[in-house]
């Protein structure tokens, strides 16, 4: 596919078929010198070529090199995966080809962030709280199913995940902030920890101090915005529309975290929202010990007056 001079533009291969009898899908958009490939289920080559032809994947303006493959083989619900990925990078294009036609670069104005709203039982920041950081997760919700029974449920122990600077994303295009879980979690993290096909920088880490104690590292020397031991304040079902995860599994659910003595730099509160994934099986049947779901969210760190 091609357009007029200056436009986006995306070509699409469909290379040999590998040992396993799966072709995989190479697309080069010329626009901003992007390339990626896709491993895909023999029939969604016949299933999928004018949805992966709408996608313009313009994701920066600078040349970039390959990115991760993608295998959706295996998925509960592949074509719907390439769906989610599909309306991601139309979306992307179409703000890509909308920068182009400014006469100056839009600012970036943290106060212009609107955390989204409306979720039943998740109470909103205390007042007198600021935006200081948003970050996109994507990482592994952690289970463990110890108890012998086949017929108990997955206990959580936790998480980890890479946090990706999403500041001015959240400001710009927050409609697009929304689609990025979506996208994310079918791309697993590479040995570079690029999250996806997008050139978001890492601004920290996530994982779980204790049983009881999420705790979020954004203490990098580009950012400095601080570390926050963390308990669970308020919780809410994950919307019904909600993207599913790599295995089909239902999106985690939507959370406010306050902060605990230690916490850095006047974070005050932590809210996961817009999730992507990472719910267990109902039972432990058939699961190991211990494993992990796939997920991607979107953080949103509120800080104090005394936040320095």
């Amino acid at each position: 596919m091609s357009g007029a001079t200056g436009q986006p533009r995306a070509n699409l291969r469909v290379k040999a078929p590998g040992p396993d009898g799966s072709p995989t899908l190479s697309f080069a958009n010329t626009f901003s010198s992007f390339s990626l490939s896709l491993s895909l289920p023999p029939p969604l080559v016949q299933m999928r070529p004018s949805t992966v032809l709408a996608s313009t994947l313009a994701m920066t303006a600078r040349a970039a090199p390959t990115f991760p493959e993608l295998n959706l083989k295996g998925l509960a619900d592949p074509a719907g995966a390439l769906d989610s990925l599909s309306a991601y990078f139309s979306l992307m294009a179409d703000k890509v080809q909308a920068a182009r036609l400014l006469s100056a670069a839009p600012v970036c104005d943290v106060s212009r962030a609107q955390m989204p709203a409306g979720v039943d039982g998740l109470p909103p920041p205390a007042e007198g709280l600021t935006l200081r950081h948003v970050a996109v997760g994507r990482g592994t919700q952690n289970y463990t199913c110890r108890t012998g029974k086949e017929d108990a449920a997955p206990l959580a122990v936790g998480a980890v995940a890479t946090l990706f600077n999403a500041t001015c994303i959240a400001a710009l295009y927050p409609d697009l902030l929304g689609r990025i879980p979506s996208m994310a979690v079918h791309f697993n993290l590479s040995d570079a920890e690029r999250l996806g096909p997008s050139a978001m920088p890492r601004s920290g880490v996530h994982y779980f101090a204790d049983s009881s104690t999420p705790f979020f590292d954004l203490d990098t020397p580009a950012l400095g915005i601080g570390r926050a031991p963390c308990a669970k304040n308020g919780t809410a079902d994950a919307p019904s529309t909600a993207a599913v995860g790599q295995r089909g599994d239902k999106a985690v659910a939507w959370l406010r975290l306050t902060a605990k003595q230690g916490a850095t730099n006047g974070i005050r509160e932590v809210y996961r929202v817009t999730t992507a994934g990472g719910s267990p099986p109902p039972t432990c049947r058939g699961l190991p010990a211990e494993f992990e779901v796939q997920y991607a969210a979107v953080y949103w760190f509120w800080q104090g007056a005394d936040s320095g």
